[in-house]
């Protein structure tokens, strides 16, 4: 025979819309011994609530550690892939002017370090963003008017802030690509130096002059990094008129190798210095070109000592310098 009574539990779930399949085991424990749903909920709150809350943060944690380990992991193997495997035989048949670019260095491993600090950062950020946003729905709170309201504000933030996401874009292509790294001497525009920090949003360069430059990543159009693989020493040597050019080369390359035979020289020379011969003819006189190959961010270094030492050579050889403008030169002693 049929009754209109029902049956306390499901006229419980008729009312609460079903929500105590959600409640946990100290909840329904309570609730079956004191038949009191305001005692369940406090032993809900103490036990169930905060064990929930725990176990997301310990696995966000655990979660965190082990896409820390993969990253460290991929950055060990992008430093050390160079120097083994497919890369190294490649590398044995490459010609010799590709080589440089492929071995492991103390730059690749900066650079390796720099990129995988940034994806630990990135991973850990999102990691617990979501282990925070699923706390709050265990607490109960209605996430919904939370989720729109952060969207209506990163929608103004991100057009308020477009300029710092080109930034940290521009950042991220530069490390990716390897285009300098702390310690290079770079040419950004308007800015010329020694590039002293580097990361995703500014690069922080000192001149020549000890001006601090700090530049966003965004503003750089065009890079010139003059400390990248190998360097070359250029001289341009100004003789007057008159004077025995083939006597002037033969100068020039005995002073070069004088000065990249030296020992505090032998680790800045790479190869043999060139004489390239008479590079203009003008009314200041005759242009003879000098050039050597050098390690990146030693050419400076290499040109002061050719300076010294060409300088020294010609005036004991009695060859003139340039005149100045309007002035017409005697023509050299015979040598």
């Amino acid at each position: 025979m049929w009754t209109t009574a029902a049956p306390p539990d499901l006229l419980r779930a008729a009312t609460s819309g079903g929500d105590d399949q959600e409640d946990g085991a100290a909840y329904r424990w309570v609730l079956e011994r004191t038949d009191s749903e305001g005692w369940a909920e406090v032993a809900s709150w103490m036990v169930d609530k905060p064990l929930r809350i725990a176990i997301i943060w310990v696995v966000a944690w655990l979660l965190s550690r082990v896409v820390r380990r993969l990253i460290r992991r991929f950055s060990d193997k992008l430093v050390g892939s160079v120097g083994s495997g497919r890369l190294k035989r490649a590398r044995d048949r490459a010609p010799s002017i590709l080589v440089s670019a492929q071995i492991p260095s103390v730059r690749s491993a900066a650079r390796a370090e720099t990129i995988s600090g940034v994806l630990k950062s990135v991973s850990s950020g999102v990691i617990y963003v979501f282990a925070f946003v699923y706390t709050l729905e265990v607490l109960g709170l209605n996430l919904g008017p939370l989720i729109a309201g952060a969207g209506v504000v990163g929608v103004a933030l991100g057009f308020g802030a477009q300029s710092m996401v080109r930034d940290f874009l521009a950042g991220t292509f530069i490390l990716l690509e390897d285009q300098y790294g702390v310690g290079d001497v770079v040419d950004l525009g308007e800015a010329i130096g020694t590039v002293e920090a580097l990361n995703l949003r500014t690069t922080r360069l000192r001149d020549v002059n000890g001006t601090v430059w700090h530049v966003p990543n965004g503003e750089i159009l065009r890079v010139g990094n003059q400390s990248q693989q190998w360097a070359r020493a250029v001289l341009d040597i100004v003789v007057a008129h008159g004077t025995d050019v083939d006597a002037a080369l033969k100068i020039l390359k005995e002073a070069a190798d004088d000065v990249a035979g030296r020992p505090e020289m032998a680790a800045d020379v790479l190869e043999e210095a060139e004489v390239w011969g008479v590079e203009a003819l003008t009314q200041m006189g005759v242009t003879l070109r000098l050039v050597i190959k050098t390690r990146p961010g030693s050419q400076w270094k290499v040109m002061r000592a050719l300076r010294h030492d060409i300088g020294h050579a010609l005036a004991e050889a009695g060859i003139r310098m340039s005149a100045p403008v309007g002035v017409i030169p005697p023509p050299a002693p015979p040598a």
